[in-house]
């Protein structure tokens, strides 16, 4: 049923010949992903609560999470539904670009999905294996890295621009070989960065959010041709059909977190968390803009380098005084403001604001050069 008024709605649009402003499109995509987040939202979580799919709280966390052990998890399926049939509906299927990043986002969705499945299902702590999750992140990284690398219509769409200076544009060490390692490890990176992030009701949708929104306006100006020769960033030819992907992450994320945010109705999971992280990092890629990612999602790299830090930390004294110690309450981050005395919806909307000031910084780069 929703499929059919979609398909009448994208049929209705394209006989007034409107569909080829990507503009347009990109708000389409918002409002239909929303509206199929919004519309299947409810059903997904009767049927994961029904297939007692729910969160196994750690007993070492806050002990105020232990309330929400149960609460119906893998949400992340209904964002990853919303956005496939949504850029199907209103992206253009012969762009390279659109496939790459929906592929990417996918593939690294069955990862998390398979992860969250064996914790829930099969009741496996672990879940999947770490050094399996690593692999196979590890191989659609590298894949997606090599064929962005080769699929460039020049060789300057593969040098690291720098934010705020309009001439210093680096070339990688050992050319494109370079491209690629850092391309992997900025799509698996920001796969697990979000991963970390989301740790409380609506802490990591809302700067995935965020950072789409943000990507999006990126997006769009690398792929007008005119724009990005007055904005001097690289024209990149296909570039502004991300929009509507991105556009269905926002639509999507907003849809999502209506049953998301505090108290939380249903979680995210590996699935939802692994995906998004990796389309962000995907995206940022395609739109030489891997600097200004790392600043609008400034949340994420805290988060991860608390957790980095923590860790380090702990396995370095304990080595030497035979007794781990630690730099942070707990970790990852927002853990540390929760055992500090701060509740659940002040770190998540404080973070959220973090976020905001942080993309709009990042938006600054687009003329402040």
């Amino acid at each position: 049923m929703l499929l059919e008024l979609a398909q009448w709605l994208e049929h209705y649009f394209r006989s007034f010949n409107v569909v080829n402003y990507i503009t347009l499109r990109t708000v389409l995509a918002v409002m239909t992903a929303l509206f199929f987040s919004l519309a299947i939202g409810p059903r997904v979580i009767r049927w994961l609560a029904a297939k007692k799919i729910g969160q196994a709280v750690r007993t070492d966390g806050p002990q105020a999470h232990l309330v929400k052990t149960g609460t119906p998890t893998m949400g992340g399926i209904l964002i990853l539904i919303a956005v496939a049939l949504t850029t199907l509906l209103w992206g253009n299927l012969s762009n390279r670009y659109v496939w790459t990043v929906l592929v990417v986002t996918l593939g690294f969705g069955i990862i998390g999905w398979y992860d969250d499945w064996k914790k829930v299902v099969f009741r496996d702590p672990n879940g999947l294996a770490a050094r399996w999750k690593f692999f196979w992140q590890s191989v659609l990284g590298a894949g997606a890295a090599v064929f962005i690398a080769f699929s460039t219509d020049n060789p300057a769409q593969t040098e690291l621009i720098v934010p705020f200076f309009s001439k210093i544009k680096i070339a990688y060490p050992l050319g494109i070989f370079g491209f690629v390692v850092l391309t992997y490890c900025v799509i698996v990176g920001t796969s697990n960065a979000v991963n970390l992030t989301d740790g409380l009701d609506g802490l990591a949708i809302m700067p995935t959010v965020l950072v789409a929104g943000g990507l999006g306006i990126f997006a769009f100006a690398s792929g007008h041709a005119e724009l990005s020769k007055y904005l001097l960033i690289p024209s990149i030819p296909g570039a502004g059909e991300l929009c509507i992907v991105l556009g269905a992450i926002v639509g999507a994320g907003l849809g999502f977190l209506w049953f998301n945010a505090y108290p939380a109705e249903v979680f995210m999971g590996d699935v939802g968390a692994l995906s998004l992280g990796a389309a962000l990092g995907c995206v940022a890629v395609i739109v030489r803009q891997e600097i200004v990612l790392f600043i609008m999602g400034g949340v994420f790299v805290i988060e991860t380098l608390s957790v980095m830090v923590q860790v380090s930390w702990f396995k370095y004294t304990k080595m030497k005084y035979g007794e781990g110690r630690r730099i942070l309450l707990m970790a990852p981050l927002h853990h540390h403001f929760e055992q500090s005395g701060w509740k659940e919806t002040q770190v998540v909307v404080r973070f959220w604001i973090i976020t905001l000031m942080l993309v709009l910084f990042g938006l600054a780069t687009l003329k402040l050069r």
